[in-house]
């Protein structure tokens, strides 16, 4: 009976032990994620009061809450007897598994550390991809996607190794886009519409004379031709610069001649 009571009493200790250390290491991971959102939140707020960089925000804030996140996590394993070092060990010998479980995200971040250094586009510019399946202006990069608000009003989240690995044009940097639109014509009235459509972009507020519009003729078909008219607007007002254009394109052709 002695020893029966013996082992009651260990496991009863042990037991209440191993309790005590389950329920503070769950306190502190609910401090920990608490905190560090409110950290997140602290820093953004402090970051957009001096006007810090848009592009770069919200990666800090990323930081510092991932930062505080693994501080807590480290400081709840030590209730259960881990130590820093044997961490670091047990995440040297599961990095090269993890590493290829993850290696799509892995890119991502990489990608994103990659686009802030280079900058090829910041928040607020207008970019669009390859074959124009990602178009909008970016609203946000963050550690692992880039966030875009479309023409349309919609929301686009980009993983950021397909910003970096492929093609990208902003539009932003020179301040201006390309307008372009094309119609077919009888040959008889190739010489008329040409003239008239340089009358109408030479005369638009929208158009800019730098670089100077165009109107040429694109394309012979066997029943006239295609004009094309190539224009070029600031990116601020380039959707109304392009409406406007496309709304008066279609009198100039229904103008009798002279």
């Amino acid at each position: 009976m002695e020893r029966f009571h013996t082992a009651y009493d260990w496991i009863v200790t042990n037991l209440m032990e191993f309790g005590v250390n389950v329920g503070v290491a769950l306190l502190i991971l609910v401090i920990g994620w608490w905190l560090s959102n409110r950290v997140n939140a602290w820093l953004n707020r402090s970051l957009a009061r001096t006007h810090a960089d848009a592009t770069i925000r919200p990666v800090l804030a990323n930081v510092l809450m991932w930062a505080v996140r693994v501080v807590a996590l480290a400081a709840a394993l030590e209730r259960f007897g881990v130590r820093t070092a044997s961490i670091i060990a047990a995440l040297g010998a599961a990095g090269l598994a993890i590493g290829l479980a993850l290696q799509g995200t892995l890119q991502n971040i990489a990608a994103g550390f990659m686009i802030l250094l280079l900058r090829p586009f910041r928040v607020g510019d207008y970019i669009e991809g390859v074959g124009n399946a990602i178009a909008g202006t970016v609203v946000e990069i963050n550690l692992f996607h880039t966030r875009l608000t479309r023409v349309d009003g919609a929301g686009m989240f980009v993983p950021n190794s397909q910003l970096w690995s492929n093609a990208v044009s902003n539009y932003t940097v020179n301040g201006t886009r390309r307008i372009e639109t094309s119609v077919a014509v009888p040959t008889a009235e190739v010489d008329r519409t040409i003239q008239n459509l340089q009358g109408l972009v030479s005369h638009d507020d929208h158009i800019l004379h730098d670089p100077a519009p165009q109107v040429l003729v694109s394309e012979l078909t066997e029943t006239g031709a295609r004009i094309t008219v190539t224009a070029w607007a600031n990116t601020d007002h380039f959707a109304e610069a392009k409406a406007a254009l496309l709304a008066r394109v279609h009198p100039v052709l229904e103008t009798e001649p002279a």
